[in-house]
């Protein structure tokens, strides 16, 4: 896996990025980390557009099955509603938050979560741009994570 842990929240959440954007390896990165939570696992994940539609309900359900809180948000919806994306993957959740801005997806996440929780924000990993229509706007999970560490408001 490519799991980084990024830091700590200011109470002890540690808060991974991981690229996995498939269901196995959203799977496989959950089954890593639950182990190491001693509160909640939290997970903050979306799925691309314009790719393999079918993968959006398995998402949510690997998610579903391995998180206690789940978060569904934006990835690179690229030509595709973003709205209709959240809504296939949240098909496979059961009680999940939506959240389609991922800056505040995950500045929701970092903010509950408590210590002993672990927050992994999942799906884009080291890339540095969120491809929204034809446009791709800076965006970095790592810049995003750091700065709900520091309860900052982050704008790619």
């Amino acid at each position: 896996g490519r799991l980084d842990l990024i830091g700590k929240s200011e109470t002890g959440a540690s808060v991974f990025v991981d690229y996995a954007h498939t269901p196995d390896a959203l799977e496989n990165a959950l089954s890593s980390l639950r182990p190491y939570a001693s509160g909640k696992l939290i997970v903050v994940f979306g799925c691309g557009g314009d790719r393999d539609k079918g993968k959006r309900p398995l998402m949510g359900s690997a998610a579903n099955k391995l998180a206690d809180r789940v978060i569904v948000t934006d990835d690179n919806p690229r030509s595709e509603d973003a709205a209709i994306i959240r809504k296939e993957v949240l098909a496979g959740t059961n009680g999940a938050t939506e959240i389609g801005d991922r800056a505040k997806a995950i500045a929701e996440a970092v903010s509950s979560a408590k210590a002993g929780d672990i927050v992994l924000v999942a799906g884009k990993g080291h890339e540095e741009g969120q491809i929204i229509g034809a446009v791709t706007k800076p965006f970095s999970d790592h810049a995003a994570v750091r700065a709900a560490i520091k309860n900052e408001d982050y704008h790619g």
